[in-house]
């Protein structure tokens, strides 16, 4: 049985720099998604976009390698967005996006945050059932710089 390690990303590394990247443009391209203006912003200064503002990165590593990242960014409510998840192709089918979204809640959790929210597309049903089955529930659509975004979920946790 193979191990997957969740590990905070260095941003000072440039090879998790790269894997962050890399990682988030595949998903962007294969679900055939433009990558729009703030996905930009966020790929290209995850240190200002969401680590400085006290958001957390996460990767999912096989033998040393990225397989899968999250993004944790913090919101004004004192909640926190999970953006940027993926696997890669090869990686799927083996619960490391649940492993990731666990990441992301205990980090949540240990900052006493309300709250995780998320947007997502409609047409990514395998992310859309994992959300479901982690108990997140569907809001009313909302405002969003994402043209690909048109479902809205939210995980209460207080």
């Amino acid at each position: 049985m193979t191990t997957h390690l969740v590990r905070e990303i260095d941003l000072a590394s440039a090879a998790d720099s790269a894997a962050w990247r890399a990682l988030n443009e595949a998903w962007l391209a294969e679900g055939g998604f433009a990558i729009e203006a703030k996905d930009r912003k966020v790929l290209d200064d995850p240190q200002g976009q969401i680590l400085a503002p006290g958001g957390r990165i996460f990767f999912i590593e096989r033998a040393g390698e990225a397989v899968g990242c999250c993004a944790l960014m913090a919101m004004d409510d004192g909640g926190y967005e999970v953006a940027k998840m993926t696997i890669a192709p090869a990686a799927r089918g083996r619960g490391l996006s649940r492993r990731l979204l666990e990441a992301c809640e205990a980090a949540a959790r240990e900052a006493a945050a309300p709250r995780l929210y998320l947007e997502t597309s409609s047409t990514l049903g395998p992310a859309l059932a994992l959300y479901d089955s982690f108990g997140f529930v569907r809001l009313s659509p909302r405002e969003t710089p994402y043209v690909r975004a048109d479902v809205f979920m939210e995980k209460r946790l207080g």
